[in-house]
């Protein structure tokens, strides 16, 4: 598995992939840099301007297209001269290749959200907020976000096995992260849609009278169970692929 880990990363290494890392925090950073439209009071603490802010964009959009942008590049070679086929001629199982190819991605995307919570950190230190950092808060948004990306990375790897082409699944991914901007709003269908849920689990709101509340395990509960579906849908699939 080690070996497969770092044979994966060697071919990531070389698609330049380290540059689309830094991608969603730069423009976190300098979303929360300009943002200054909240006013959250004198009651509230001030780190929470650029997370209420920041997260509007890069929650709704930008963890969601990462995960497909990342599945596909992650294939790009298996797809190209009959690399399936010389990949599962290796002494190695078709569910280890499958395994370290999401693990690789999952790591990928914490690295992100890491970089994430540096990016608003530095917002914070920039504009001068003198109240305290909350840490506790912020790394639940940050790791919840990273956990509610796992379903999604999941279908996405799926999508990637599937379509040879690398535009193929990045389009489905697109076609439905669009509409997470209204689901989002939506009490209903909301806590249940894939693309919705990075934000849902990122947003700081602890209210029932808040916009965009929802149970935090109601939320795991939607996670963990579209998880076990994606996942196990893919690695069926990839278990039984022609190559």
């Amino acid at each position: 598995m080690l070996a497969l880990l770092h044979s994966e990363w060697f071919k990531l290494s070389k698609s330049k992939i380290i540059f689309l890392l830094f991608v969603g925090p730069l423009v976190g950073l300098f979303g929360g840099l300009a943002g200054n439209l909240l006013n959250v009071g004198e009651q509230m603490n001030q780190w929470y301007i650029p997370l209420l802010s920041m997260n509007l964009t890069y929650a709704i959009l930008f963890l969601p297209l990462i995960t497909g942008v990342l599945a596909s590049i992650i294939c790009r070679y298996e797809h190209q001269e009959g690399g399936w086929k010389q990949l599962l001629a290796l002494p190695v199982t078709r569910g280890k290749v499958f395994l370290s190819k999401y693990i690789l991605l999952v790591v990928l995307v914490l690295f992100i959200q890491i970089l994430y919570l540096g990016a608003i950190y530095a917002v914070g230190i920039i504009k001068g907020y003198t109240d305290p950092f909350p840490l506790t808060i912020v790394w639940k948004s940050v790791v919840g976000g990273w956990i509610a990306t796992m379903p999604l990375i999941a279908l996405q790897l799926w999508l990637s096995i599937l379509f040879k082409s690398f535009a193929a699944p990045f389009a489905v991914n697109v076609v439905f992260t669009l509409p997470a901007l209204l689901v989002v709003n939506s009490e209903r269908f909301g806590p249940f849609y894939p693309w919705a849920q990075p934000f849902s689990m990122m947003y700081i709101g602890g209210s029932t009278d808040d916009v965009f509340f929802v149970p935090y395990d109601q939320l795991l509960i939607v996670v963990g169970g579209s998880f076990l579906v994606f996942f196990l849908c893919g690695y069926i699939y990839f278990q039984r692929k022609q190559v």
